[in-house]
């Protein structure tokens, strides 16, 4: 048996070490808001936090995580949060297939800088791949969330 600590909850699997951590969360905790993309970490669509480090869940073992704090887009944190909400007012989403990744990204970027530039926002969002080509709206929810953030102060 493997225990997970994910989104706060402790799960215990009863999976091989070598199982991608995002099979796991989909198929064996059912939390699907994570997305199997490409499978090679190109796309970003698998894009998770493990130790609040972006981390791509289709090339990381399940043992990887073993012992670490794992988040994906179903979890609670409030950076996380406010974004959705930006992404909702922004009408962000068009098809939504690559938005848990790029939502995942955010989140990472946001907990490590208050208040990104545009250079920022576009390096930390380079590896997520949107084929509807949503960045500037994306850019846009980011920017609010920050000026959301500075409200709540």
């Amino acid at each position: 048996m493997i225990t997970l600590v994910v989104n706060k909850k402790k799960h215990s699997l009863d999976a091989s070490p070598e199982m991608p951590l995002l099979w796991a969360l989909r198929d064996t905790l059912g939390l699907t808001g994570t997305k199997y993309g490409c499978g090679v970490g190109a796309c970003g669509a698998c894009k998770i936090l493990v130790n609040d480090e972006v981390t791509y869940s289709c090339l990381t073992p399940v043992s990887a995580a073993v012992g670490k704090e794992i988040t994906t887009v179903e979890g609670a944190t409030p950076n996380l949060q406010l974004l959705q909400k930006a992404w909702i007012e922004f009408n962000v989403p068009q098809c939504g297939f690559c938005q848990p990744g790029q939502l995942i990204a955010a989140t990472s970027l946001l907990n490590s800088n208050s208040n990104p530039t545009d250079e920022e926002i576009d390096d930390a969002m380079s590896g997520n791949i949107c084929r509807c080509g949503t960045y500037q709206r994306i850019k846009k929810a980011i920017h609010h969330t920050v000026e959301l953030k500075k409200q709540q102060k």
